[in-house]
């Protein structure tokens, strides 16, 4: 069992940054890949970005690729979302999630065991 737990949301002016961190606790963090994804009141959860057990592989949608990036510290069982130059459009609720079972960085919801319990961004226009 992993527990996670988002941190870093808030409200923002379009073109600010913000850094997002997902604690994990329970199982050995560094076998897991690691994901954020992110729900729009109306809309489906997508998936943002996602990174390898290691930190050498990463995966981004292609909504935020060049403005985000994700990274990881093992020693310290956290994950971090880096997202620089906002829109309107990046508010939402963002999750982070373990994936137990593979390498590579996916970005399929349903191969995701744990999930936290989310962290809101809002970004003003």
């Amino acid at each position: 069992q992993v527990h996670l737990v988002e941190s870093g949301g808030g409200l923002v002016q379009a073109g600010g940054s913000l850094r997002l961190s997902c604690a994990a606790s329970g199982r050995t963090f560094s076998n897991y890949v690691m994901g954020w994804f992110r729900q729009a009141p109306g809309k489906e959860r997508e998936f943002v970005a996602a990174i390898s057990w290691g930190g050498g592989t990463t995966n981004y949608a292609d909504s935020v690729k060049g403005r985000f990036t994700i990274s990881r510290d093992n020693a310290k069982n956290t994950v971090y979302l880096q997202m620089n130059s906002l829109k309107p459009e990046d508010t939402a609720v963002y999750y982070c999630a373990a994936d137990s079972t593979r390498f590579r960085p996916t970005m399929n919801i349903p191969y995701y065991d744990y999930w936290g319990q989310g962290t809101q961004v809002t970004v003003s226009s």
